[in-house]
């Protein structure tokens, strides 16, 4: 599912895999897999560069920024972990916005 506007989540729900696209700010959640929300924002007509996979833990209002989908050693991430702050800090407004 898409997200482009503040969306209020069911209180029962503790983590929610989703991909930020941190230009449009937009995300897609409740994916099995972090690559399946990013193929729906790519079918939408997002850049994967500009795709991060995190996790949400909407009772904590807590992200982490792990995804098998943010290794990417080209552009110097070469873990799971968004290493970059500075994008760190774009999924996390993202998130706040549309979720939190």
């Amino acid at each position: 599912m898409i997200v482009r506007e503040k969306t209020i989540l069911p209180k029962d729900i503790s983590f929610i895999k989703v991909v930020v696209d941190i230009e449009k700010r937009i995300l897609s959640m409740n994916c099995e897999l972090h690559i399946d929300c990013a193929e729906e924002l790519q079918a939408d007509g997002s850049n994967f560069k500009n795709l991060w996979g995190s996790n949400i833990y909407p009772l904590e209002k807590r992200i982490d920024y792990v995804s098998m989908i943010n290794i990417r050693p080209t552009i110097g991430n070469r873990s799971m972990e968004i290493q970059d702050s500075a994008i760190k800090e774009k999924v996390k407004k993202v998130v706040e916005n549309l979720l939190f």
